[in-house]
């Protein structure tokens, strides 16, 4: 029995050991696996999650935020004529409600005078003609009643007639009204889209350029002076040229004059020059000028998108204003202002003339002269001079 304890206890000792033993390094077996699967599943989340776009670069962000003003700029053209087009489908409904609320009047008035005939006419018509004679004062007043009646009856048809034109009327000035309405709504709804568009583009480039750093912003600072710099030296070569045809026109009106003291009297001479002025180039100078008188006397108001002043533009509005100082009156949009006058090549330009930009034509200024411009630039931006080389420029337009 005692040799069986012993052999009992030495198994159970054996086993409180192998499982101390086992106890013991579970923990470092636990450990390593369970690294190796962080491990793993950190491998596999890395390979499935979706690369990290690297940051734009300073110049990509002024490209975009370029391209993003510019598609502000369309749409602030969109919501012009939005505006514009709402505005007067408003006067239209206004106008047809006005007509419509007449037209229901006149047609109550035939209503009510036909309504009193039918009384009428069912109060008399419960008794006969016979019985009409037989009951009256008198054969003479019976005749009289009757005749009366007679003429009553032509009258009633005259109402008639007049009711159911009426009527008529008021069923097509409805239909037109709603047509009216309809088209009233979809500019409205333009409209609202055309702002969400502005908003939503300005809002973006606003967001692109808050997360430049002190340092991109600086370098951001630097290629803005660098295409300035490029622009003004456009115009300088610009100013340049008219300076020359200023001075060839001014040589060439002296020798017309000298050539006209030298000619005796009575001959009028051989000469086929025409002289640097007409009437026409006159007038159009005395409007221009009140054009850039008005323009110069917006310098450093704000830009703001779909305003026509008197305190703030956008680049159409402020056109629309200088030119009505003029005594002339342009379209609200873009496109619509490239429509009027004469076109005019870039070395044609002449003060007062409208420069078009971007293919979409999506912004305008007012030359100046030496290739400069006034105009509202864009949001941020105040009223100001630039050169008309600081953007691509679609075509240009002499209003009057």
């Amino acid at each position: 029995m005692s040799a069986l304890a012993s052999h009992r206890k030495s198994r159970a000792r054996t086993g409180i050991a192998g499982m101390a033993g086992l106890r013991t390094n579970t923990p470092a077996v636990g450990f390593t696996t369970a690294a190796l699967a962080s491990v793993t599943l950190l491998s596999t989340q890395s390979a499935n999650a979706a690369p990290v776009e690297p940051k734009p670069s300073v110049e990509e962000v002024q490209k975009k935020v370029d391209d993003l003003y510019r598609q502000a700029g369309t749409a602030t053209e969109k919501y012009n004529k939005a505006k514009e087009t709402s505005a007067e489908k408003r006067r239209e409904v206004d106008q047809l409600l006005d007509d419509a609320a007449q037209r229901t009047e006149k047609l109550n008035e035939s209503r009510r005078t036909l309504g009193n005939y039918a009384a009428a006419q069912y109060r008399t018509g419960a008794v006969t003609p016979t019985a009409a004679m037989l009951f009256a004062d008198s054969p003479q007043d019976y005749f009289e009643q009757t005749q009366l009646m007679d003429r009553m009856t032509d009258r009633q048809r005259g109402v008639i007639e007049d009711y159911e034109a009426q009527r008529a009327e008021a069923a097509k000035q409805r239909t037109v009204a709603t047509k009216s309405l309809e088209a009233l709504t979809l500019s409205q709804k333009a409209l609202r889209t055309s702002k969400q568009t502005v908003q939503s583009k300005l809002s973006e480039a606003r967001s692109l350029l808050s997360k430049l750093t002190a340092e991109e912003k600086a370098r951001l600072a630097a290629i803005e002076r660098q295409r300035e710099e490029e622009a003004r030296r456009k115009a300088e070569a610009k100013a340049e040229e008219e300076a020359e045809a200023r001075a060839r026109a001014e040589a060439e009106r002296k020798r017309l004059e000298q050539e006209r003291a030298q000619t005796p009297s009575g001959d009028t001479g051989t000469g086929t020059g025409t002289g640097t002025g007409t009437s026409g180039d006159s007038a159009y100078a005395t409007k221009a000028a009140k054009v850039l008188s008005f323009a110069r006397s917006q310098l450093g108001k704000p830009y703001v998108w779909g305003a026509a002043g008197p305190s703030s533009y956008d680049c159409s509005g402020l056109t629309q204003a200088a030119w009505k100082a003029a005594g002339v009156d342009l379209p609200r949009t873009t496109w619509d202002q490239v429509k009027v006058g004469e076109r005019i090549a870039t070395k044609d330009l002449l003060p007062g003339d409208l420069v078009f930009f971007y293919d979409d034509i999506s912004h305008v200024g007012i030359y100046i002269g030496d290739g400069m411009m006034i105009h509202a630039p864009k949001p941020g931006a105040n009223v100001r001079e630039e050169s008309i080389y600081y953007m691509p420029i679609y075509g240009s337009v002499r209003p009057a």
